[in-house]
């Protein structure tokens, strides 16, 4: 079986130039039979037919590359001297290579010069009248059966070839947005819990002095905390190592009213002042409400990052027909530095999945000097408010988000 592989791929690799040879071989065979078939010795025609044969069997070494020359060449020969292996071969070929206004032109003067060969002989050329278009137009017809099923398996080969490359690249962007989603997701999931556990190491840093009581209850919730963040952790590691995540309903929450509160008052334990006024029903839509959910979390998260436990308002209203809307402001923060860094992605992925749902956002300082997040997303019939800020907040947000680049992860 190795053996019969190594003929096989020797003979795919030296074909074309093996059938050059058979080709040429057999023309030059019929000629010289042609030229001595004739009685009494070898006359002037005889070497002529010899001649010509040579070079018309030889011209079809380049028959691939000049098919339509060497065709003329054997249709020359063919009416000097009548030739007809050449030309067959010549036909042949250019009806693989090409099936066009040359061929036709060409089909037709071989036709023509092999009619008149018969000329001086009556009979004679009223059989070749009938007998042409059999014995030429079967050597086009094979031409142009071998030639198309080539180009169809050139075609079909180009259209698999494209295939596997757009398969191929619908998989890695496939992968990259599983991949770009799975960070996502671990930011918003670690990062507040992150932050919360840096808030409360950081009262206990700035108040040495409190008491035992104080010291413990801050211990336990910075305990309890970190043992959330590694669940949460673990939760989305497993859904990246068994890759059964369905746009992300693995990762995050259906969050509900009760949920929202939960998280308020996660913060409210790391000593953020934070007031809140949720009203968001329990049928909120799923994509609506997860996002929802990350916007509150975002946004506090911020807050614990850069607003050093500034005070907060949270406000999450929302009704079929009306839409959800999310607002989250801070006032302005006592400290100016951070307590962590950040990762420039958190409104980034935001603003995405806001997008995604069909809403809007506007983040950006207030008059004030706190900062503001505030979106709008739509649910069943809803219409998007026409000011849902008032006219100098919505200038203010939209020119200092450009001039401040909305300042990294804020």
């Amino acid at each position: 079986m190795r053996r019969l592989r190594r003929w096989y791929a020797w003979w795919f690799r030296h074909a074309p130039r093996l059938r050059d040879i058979l080709f040429v071989g057999f023309s030059l065979l019929t000629i010289v039979l042609q030229a001595a078939s004739g009685a009494g010795g070898w006359s002037p025609r005889d070497w002529y037919v010899l001649g010509a044969g040579i070079v018309a069997s030889v011209a079809l070494l380049w028959r691939r590359r000049f098919p339509v020359t060497v065709t003329a060449i054997a249709v020359l020969a063919m009416l000097t001297g009548s030739i007809f292996v050449p030309m067959g071969l010549a036909l042949l070929t250019l009806a693989i290579r090409r099936r066009d206004i040359a061929l036709a032109i060409l089909g037709l003067a071989a036709y023509a010069a092999y009619v008149l060969n018969s000329w001086g002989t009556q009979n004679q050329i009223w059989v070749s009248i009938f007998t042409g278009p059999f014995l030429v137009g079967t050597w086009i017809a094979i031409g142009a059966y071998i030639g198309a099923r080539r180009d169809l398996m050139a075609s079909l080969r180009d259209r698999a070839e494209r295939a596997e490359a757009e398969r191929e690249l619908r998989s890695e962007q496939a992968r990259l947005g599983e991949r770009a989603r799975i960070a996502q997701e671990m930011h918003d999931v670690l990062a507040h819990k992150v932050s919360l556990i840096a808030l409360h190491a950081g009262g206990l840093e700035v108040n040495p002095s409190v008491g035992p009581d104080k010291v413990e209850g801050s211990a336990r919730l910075i305990r309890e905390t970190a043992r959330q963040a590694m669940e949460d952790l673990r939760e989305v590691l497993g859904v990246l190592r068994s890759d059964i995540s369905v746009d992300g309903a693995d990762l995050t929450p259906v969050p509900k009213a009760s949920d929202l509160e939960r998280l308020i008052m996660a913060s409210r334990d790391a000593g953020v002042a934070v007031g809140y006024d949720v009203a968001l029903p329990d049928d909120v839509p799923v994509s609506v409400g997860r996002t929802v959910y990350r916007l509150v979390q975002e946004s506090l998260t911020n807050v614990h990052k850069h607003a050093r436990s500034a005070a907060t308002d949270v406000q999450v209203h929302g009704a079929r027909g009306e839409g959800v809307t999310v607002r989250v402001t801070n006032v302005r923060p006592v400290a100016a530095g951070s307590l962590l860094p950040g990762a420039g992605a958190g409104l980034v992925g935001l603003r995405e999945r806001v997008q995604l749902v069909g809403g809007r956002l506007w983040t950006g300082p207030t008059t004030e000097g706190g900062w503001r997040v505030e979106a709008w997303l739509p649910w069943a019939d809803s219409r998007e408010p026409s000011d849902p800020l008032l006219p100098d907040q919505v200038e203010a947000l939209h020119g200092d988000a450009v001039s401040h680049g909305e300042e990294g992860e804020r």
